[in-house]
């Protein structure tokens, strides 16, 4: 391969690392934990949307259960949208490890 598609392939990459890491702001995964009690809502950047509680879930004698399920539901929701992320980076990156994108 001469210097000049070398060059061109790594531009259509950077074209196409750009527009994933867009598209990957927006992408979103739910998790729920507690039986559906609790669901939580990530975003692509790593921030979280929205916690639904389920009024039955609250339970002043066991704050720390009710702590637990967030804890739980909050962690498989950015898993989740991690993991989204990372498979949309591998793609355009054509599975090329490429340290620092994800």
């Amino acid at each position: 391969m001469d210097m000049k598609a070398m060059m061109r392939q790594a531009q259509k990459m950077q074209v196409e690392l750009a527009k994933a890491q867009e598209e990957i702001k927006s992408m979103t995964a739910e998790a729920t934990a507690g039986g559906g009690m609790v669901k939580v809502v990530a975003q692509g950047d790593m921030t979280i949307q929205s916690i639904v509680i389920d009024p039955a879930a609250v339970d002043p004698e066991d704050t720390e259960m009710l702590q637990d399920i967030v804890t739980a539901a909050v962690n498989e929701a950015l898993r989740a949208v991690s993991a989204q992320g990372s498979a949309r980076i591998n793609a355009a990156t054509g599975g090329m490890n490429i340290p620092g994108l994800m």
